[in-house]
C-alpha cells in the first residue's frame, strides 16, 4: 500500500506521521510569519490538520516506510507474508467449556 499526500508550504519537521492499531495518522502545522518593515505590519499565518486511515489487512507495520521530498509525503506500508487467519471460537456455555 502506497499513500502520497501533497503538503504544500511544509517541510518534514512540520509533519508528524505514527502508525497505532492499524490506523495511519498524519498531523501536520504549518506557520508562516511576514513582516514588511517599510508599511509597519506583520502578518502569521498558523493552520493544524489531521488525516486518519486505517491501513489494510495484512498490512506488515514493522516494516512502514515514509519519505518527504519537495511538499510530497509519501508513506509505504508492504504487505505481510504471514496474514493471521484467525482462530476458531468454541460455542457453548460457560460452563461446558471448562
Amino acid at each position: 500500500m502506497t499513500i502520497t499526500a501533497e503538503l504544500p508550504g511544509m517541510n518534514e519537521k512540520d509533519v508528524e506521521l505514527s502508525l497505532y492499531n492499524w490506523m495511519l495518522t498524519l498531523k501536520g502545522e504549518k506557520r508562516s510569519e511576514h513582516e514588511d518593515k517599510d508599511q509597519g505590519s506583520s502578518e502569521r499565518f498558523y493552520g493544524r490538520s489531521q488525516r486518519s486511515i486505517a491501513s489494510p489487512m495484512g498490512a506488515d507495520e514493522e516494516h512502514c516506510q515514509a519519505d518527504f521530498r519537495d511538499g510530497v509525503l509519501t508513506v509505504r506500508i508492504p504487505k505481510s507474508e504471514t496474514v493471521d487467519q484467525g482462530r476458531k471460537v468454541p460455542i457453548g456455555s460457560p460452563a461446558t467449556q471448562h
